[in-house]
């Protein structure tokens, strides 16, 4: 009985199901992206202020940081969610920690006060975000064009969340009181977590009750030993690594920064061992090998990728803080107020990216996959040359106008549409059957790794050093440019080795 519920429409003519994980994940993104919008602001503001006061190296490598370990945390977060509690329970478990990291951080305090709300909201987030994804996924079993409408309804939450929460905790955090901002984030999740208690139960059924691993171990009759002692191994040499970095001096964990530094080295080296693993001793044939080498390509495309999109939040926003006149009919618009910009692009460019790609493919002229990474790639790289010009009037004595942060996010809202949903697409038809959970892990992996590095290039900006802002923004778009250059001229090769997959 509770099963067929899953199956009424009245969500746009999709399942219930739809309405509550749509809403839950709005919420979600309005207390996330909100949080985001003030977040490095909030470190780099004098305490007198009511801020952190932290130099802008540091409040990057933290920024960057946080954002990595909300994607890394999506690993432990599935498998608690597979094995422990089941989808459902992880989602609301993860958003009480989302709101209990909230108010944490909405207490005036020290730092280490500020960084454990931190964590929670990281933890938190690691619970929810890709168990929520999976039940979308369970509301449609055909798997058919149903499913990627399902997703694309999903994916306009996701967004709206981030429109509405970047405009109110920005405008509260930095117009009233940055503490208030952080407690409006909280807000907006309780409100998440009471309408998807209230209907749940009502529109998904048994989806997401049980958890599935735990099912399959028990009608297979194994104990699952095996994985939790590879899993013990795995954390010890991940310490050891740590620990050799530091005493070689590769690292030091005392800062924030080599603490960063610390964890990309560590995603980088697990990463290059994973893959190595799998060609050498993971039972592919040849065809399964060239498939998991392109896996690794697009992979490296979306870290970088993401290195240069992630600074919305970090540089792009201090920029837009220090460097940009705001002004708008007299009145000054919330520093917060200009990442609203992407969300905006998207929600106005995702259907109009989508219907493009369906007319190109009906005349045989669709982009490949490679490809599409490449164009995004350039695009995130052009974006920044347009803040190159913007940083040239601000060495000249001048303020910026926001059109240039809207031109780059438009350039930047564009590439996120041709690599992002492309590469998640493309590494689930991609990834061997035996290995998808285990490589859709690994695209979350790229973003974390992405957003490390954005991190860490934000903390080369200096406010007190503006001569050098027009140089760092060259470098990204030298990388960005080049690096999708390299992906469209190895295209062909990277395609052929695609096989059957389009």
């Amino acid at each position: 009985m509770a099963e067929s519920s899953t199956n009424q429409t009245g969500f746009f003519g999709h399942p219930k199901g739809l309405s509550t994980l749509f809403f839950t994940e709005m919420w979600e993104r309005f207390s996330y992206y909100g949080m985001r919008a003030i977040l490095v602001l909030f470190m780099t503001t004098e305490t007198a202020q009511e801020g952190l006061g932290l130099t802008t190296e540091t409040a990057a490598a933290v920024y960057g940081l946080y954002t990595a370990g909300v994607y890394l945390l999506t690993l432990p977060g599935g498998w608690l969610a597979d094995n422990v509690f089941g989808q459902r329970k992880a989602i609301y478990y993860g958003g009480v920690l989302i709101m209990i990291g909230h108010l944490i951080l909405a207490i005036p305090g020290s730092p280490p006060i500020f960084f454990a709300g931190l964590a929670f909201v990281a933890m938190g987030t690691g619970l929810l975000k890709p168990n929520i994804s999976t039940i979308v996924g369970d509301l449609y079993p055909d798997k058919g064009a149903r499913r990627d409408a399902g997703f694309s309804i999903f994916y306009m939450g996701i967004n709206l969340g981030s429109l509405l929460g970047q405009t109110f905790v920005a405008l509260l955090g930095e117009k009233v009181n940055w503490h208030l901002g952080f407690g409006l984030a909280a807000v907006g999740m309780l409100a998440g977590l009471i309408q998807y208690r209230l209907t749940a139960d009502k529109t998904l059924g048994d989806i997401g009750v049980q958890p599935k691993a735990k099912l399959k171990r028990e009608e297979e009759g194994t104990d699952g030993e095996g994985n939790s002692m590879l899993a013990v191994i795995f954390a010890v040499l991940l310490i050891g690594l740590i620990l050799a970095l530091q005493f070689a001096g590769v690292i030091d964990l005392m800062t924030a920064r080599g603490l960063a530094e610390a964890v990309g080295i560590i995603i980088v080296a697990v990463t290059l061992v994973y893959f190595a693993y799998i060609l050498i001793a993971g039972g592919l044939n040849t065809e399964e090998k060239k498939k998991v080498v392109v896996i690794f390509f697009l992979f490296v495309g979306a870290a970088l990728f993401w290195a240069g999109f992630e600074q919305a939040g970090s540089s792009l926003n201090l920029f837009a803080r220090d460097y940009t006149d705001r002004m708008l009919f007299g009145w000054e618009l919330p520093t917060g107020w200009l990442q609203n910009v992407n969300p905006l692009f998207i929600i106005i460019f995702a259907p109009v990216m989508g219907a493009l790609w369906i007319r190109l493919s009906a005349r045989q002229m669709n982009p490949n996959t490679p490809l599409k990474f490449g164009l995004g790639l350039v695009m995130m790289g052009l974006g920044f040359l347009v803040m190159y010009y913007a940083a040239q009037i601000v060495v000249a004595g001048e303020k910026a106008g926001m059109m240039w942060l809207v031109m780059t996010y438009f350039l930047h809202s564009i590439g996120e549409l041709t690599l992002s949903p492309v590469g998640l697409s493309a590494t689930t038809k991609l990834a061997p059957r035996q290995y998808l959970g285990q490589m859709m892990g690994i695209w979350f992996v790229g973003a974390a790794l992405g957003n490390l590095i954005a991190g860490l290039v934000a903390g080369e900006f200096d406010p007190d050093n503006v001569a050098e802002i027009p140089n760092i923004f060259m470098s990204v778009v030298m990388f960005g440019v080049g690096a999708g250059i390299i992906f469209i001229i190895t295209s062909p090769l990277l395609k052929k080795w695609m096989g059957d997959v389009q």
